[in-house]
Parts: structure tokens; C-alpha cells; sequence
């Protein structure tokens, strides 16, 4: 019942935030002042590798986990810094530290709270698309910072990372994907070869709203075949407005596992508020 109550009441205070009428004046008076810089922010926000720093937390409320079919709670806090190296390319940095609690993921345990393992990853990206197309390449790290022995997977792990898309219309449409392999850290642990693929769709409205999907489908590669994959299916809306003068993106999606490994979550809720930093 209190992880009820506490699930309840942060979708409660975002959509209190989202819908309140003090921010539909906000945002009336920029339709009617700024609609075209409100739509192109909207669009840098669902760019990864924009020349802007933002600022996402993203918070993931994973249904049904373990042999309690229990919730897991999973905040990424992401700061995305650009860095300029010269005329021609950025450096775009994007950092992912989660803070999880973890339900017992054995019939004995227990639950668990604290950091996960950070990811940082490094997009090396032309200041001008390539006949359309946005890009990065660079690499990705996991390191083992986990708090506690459910909270990390132990190793030290690398690998490429790359994101690609293009702006059309109204329409940003793209992909991001990596794949990490481990090459040290505790020897009692396992292997870590994993992927994430994360396609990205987002049809933008007008006064700053738009839908989207981002499903963030992984497969470990070191699992049995049954244990392997995770496919989430779904979508969403977000919005983007001001609260007073600071840009805020706010996004909120559902997802079902249509695959999932034994004692993953079956569906998943992600609320997202990004606070933004233009230029």
C-alpha cells in the first residue's frame, strides 16, 4: 500500500504541474509570443545529442518484479553537456546515474535502496547534419558503483555507443544504440555483454505538447534464449513550457513487455521532468 500511495502521489504532483492554470497562462502567453522558438525547444529536447545542456530526471516504475511481483523504482538522473572542440564538432556528454529500490529478487531477500551502476556515454557529433541526418558516435561505460550486490552488476564494462535522426516537420524520428562487454572487475560475478536499442518517435502539436515512444529494448547477450530479451511496447505525450522564465520538458509513458526475462517487470510507467538550458 505505501508503494501505492507514493506511485499515486508523484503521478499526482505531475500532472498537478503539467495541467495547473497557472501554467496554461504561461503557456497561452507563449503560443502567443514565442510559438515558433517553443516548437524548435521541443524538438532540441528530443534530440540526445543537442547543443544545449539539459537536465532529465527520469523516474521508472517498474510493475511486478521478483518472486513478489513487487515494485522497482528507478530514478535516472541524466545530465546531457555539450562541449564545443572546434567549428566543425561537439563532444556531446550525457551521464546516467540511477538510484534504485530494489524488491527481493529472491523468495528470501530483501528490499534494497541505493545507487546503481553509473553510465556515462560520449557522442563526438558534426555541428551540421549529414544530408538530413543528426549523429554521434563515441563510446559508453558502465562502472561499478552500485551500493549493494542487487544495485550492480560488479564489472567494469565498455563499448560503442551511436545515435542518428532527423527533424521532419513536425516529426523527430531516430535511434540509439549500444553495446557493452565487461574486461574486469569481480571475479565471482558473470560476464556483462548487453545492448540497448532505443528508437525514438515524436509527433510535435502545437503550444508546446507532443507524442511520443521510446521504447528502451535491452538483450543479454549472456543469458539463456528465454532470459534474453526485454521489448517494451507503447507511448506517451510530453509537454514543453516555462516556469517562470526556466524551460521544463515533462513527459509521461506507459509501456508493456511483450518479452521479458523471468522476474522482469511485465509493464512499466516512466515520468520524466527535464529541466533545459538553451543557449
Amino acid at each position: 500500500m505505501a508503494e501505492r500511495r507514493s506511485t499515486c502521489g508523484l503521478l499526482g504532483l505531475w500532472l498537478a504541474l503539467a495541467m495547473s492554470p497557472g501554467f496554461g497562462s504561461s503557456l497561452a502567453f507563449a503560443q502567443e509570443q514565442h510559438e515558433a522558438s517553443t516548437s524548435d525547444l521541443a524538438k532540441a529536447a528530443q534530440n540526445p545529442i543537442a547543443d544545449m545542456i539539459s537536465v532529465p530526471f527520469q523516474n521508472n516504475f517498474n510493475f511486478h518484479v521478483g518472486p513478489h511481483n513487487q515494485l522497482q523504482d528507478i530514478l535516472n538522473i541524466q545530465p546531457v553537456i555539450p562541449i564545443t572542440l572546434d567549428r566543425d564538432w561537439n563532444l556531446i556528454t550525457r551521464w546516467i546515474t540511477p538510484v534504485i529500490s530494489q524488491p527481493p529478487l529472491t523468495v528470501t531477500g530483501e528490499r534494497e535502496f541505493g545507487l546503481g551502476d553509473i553510465n556515462p556515454s560520449f557522442f563526438f557529433s558534426p555541428k551540421l547534419p549529414t544530408h538530413g541526418i543528426i549523429w554521434g558516435i563515441g563510446p559508453t561505460f558502465v562502472f561499478p558503483t552500485g551500493t549493494d550486490k542487487t544495485l550492480t552488476a560488479g564489472k567494469y564494462s565498455v563499448g560503442p555507443t551511436f545515435v542518428a535522426l532527423t527533424i521532419q516537420g513536425p516529426w523527430v524520428l531516430g535511434v540509439l544504440v549500444n553495446n557493452v562487454w565487461s574486461f574486469a572487475g569481480k571475479s565471482n560475478r558473470g560476464p556483462v555483454n548487453q545492448m540497448t536499442l532505443q528508437p525514438f518517435v515524436n509527433y510535435n502539436l502545437p503550444g508546446g505538447w507532443y507524442l511520443t515512444s521510446s521504447p528502451i529494448i535491452t538483450a543479454d547477450w549472456e543469458a539463456d534464449d528465454g532470459d534474453r530479451w526485454t521489448v517494451p511496447v507503447g507511448g506517451g505525450f510530453g509537454r514543453v513550457f516555462k516556469i517562470d522564465r526556466q524551460p521544463v520538458n515533462m513527459v509521461l509513458e506507459a509501456y508493456y513487455n511483450v518479452a521479458r526475462p523471468t522476474g522482469g517487470a511485465d509493464w512499466q510507467l516512466r515520468a520524466q521532468v527535464q529541466l533545459l538550458f538553451p543557449k
